[in-house]
């Protein structure tokens, strides 16, 4: 199921369990997970797309293995707040894969993400080479941890 709001997103979520933030590319599907009570958000891994059945088969078995109770994607907005091609083809992403898993779906807006994520990289003095293959899966990180810091406040509004 898709939640427009973070608020409905975390209604459906069950008290524990980790949660997935991903950076979803044209070219790679940066994963972060988070502990399972929701504290922390880690770099996983970057999944190179081909198609979107491979693509959604990869998330699953994560999905899986990891005991993921909910997935966060990063909405890619303009600066301006407005919705471009790129953000409707994650939410085109996010209703094929709600067609397949029943683990709920919630979006953060992802602006500046990337920004953040090469800022990071390289005041960790990371190589230019090193950066391309961290960078989608770091970025998810920051998507992530975003969105756990907002449920945090409003399970602390409670």
């Amino acid at each position: 199921m898709i939640h427009e709001t973070i608020e409905g997103f975390a209604a459906a979520l069950p008290p524990h369990g980790a949660l997935m933030g991903l950076d979803l590319g044209i070219k790679t599907v940066g994963v972060a997970v988070s502990d399972t009570f929701r504290s922390v958000s880690t770099p996983l891994q970057t999944i190179r797309r081909t198609k979107f059945t491979a693509d959604a088969v990869a998330i699953e078995a994560l999905l899986t293995a990891r005991t993921v109770v909910g997935i966060i994607l990063g909405l890619p907005l303009n600066m301006d707040g407005s919705e471009g091609p790129r953000g409707q083809a994650t939410r085109a992403f996010a209703r094929n894969m709600a067609r397949r898993i029943d683990t709920p779906i919630g979006y953060w807006d992802e602006r500046l993400s990337t920004v953040a994520a090469e800022r990071i990289l390289l005041e960790a003095d990371t190589s230019r080479k090193r950066r391309a293959e961290v960078i989608d899966h770091v970025a998810a990180g920051f998507i992530l941890q975003g969105a756990l810091d907002r449920l945090r406040h409003i399970g602390a509004a409670l």
